[in-house]
């Protein structure tokens, strides 16, 4: 959901949905995992490649999220893996998405996603998706 405050969504609904989140969390904050900070380097590196984006709006975009309150999650890893593999399993999702499950379930928080695969498997686990109606 952060790269569509960088990268227009082509759906209204989403952009919408994107504005909203990004509202929530220069307003609140957020907890991510680990893994948030390179996969948004590593889409940044693929829209550059893709001539989608320039290193000035990557480096501006890093600088503006940098502003934020995004906070790294601090469980361990290690304590963590067995809970992702068995979410992974359950949910058909990949280790990668089961980070974000296991984190939005551990902390009750709400998870801001336009993966409907992962989003369906929050739903499922009695989580909730930012942009569900309450």
């Amino acid at each position: 959901m952060a790269l569509g405050w960088l990268i227009q969504r082509t759906s209204t609904g989403e952009a919408q949905l994107a504005q909203q989140a990004f509202d929530e969390v220069r307003a609140s904050g957020a907890l991510v995992p680990a893994l948030w900070f390179p996969e948004i380097a590593n889409t940044l590196l693929v829209f550059e490649r893709a001539k989608r984006l320039t290193v000035y709006n990557s480096t501006a975009f890093l600088s503006d999220l940098a502003r934020l309150q995004i906070e790294q999650d601090d469980a361990p890893s290690t304590l963590a893996q067995t809970r992702w593999m068995d979410l992974g399993r359950i949910y058909r999702l990949t280790a990668y998405d089961a980070t974000y499950l296991e984190l939005a379930l551990r902390t009750g928080r709400t998870l801001a996603t336009f993966d409907t695969r992962l989003a369906d498997a929050v739903r499922k686990a009695g989580g909730r998706v930012f942009g569900d109606a309450a």
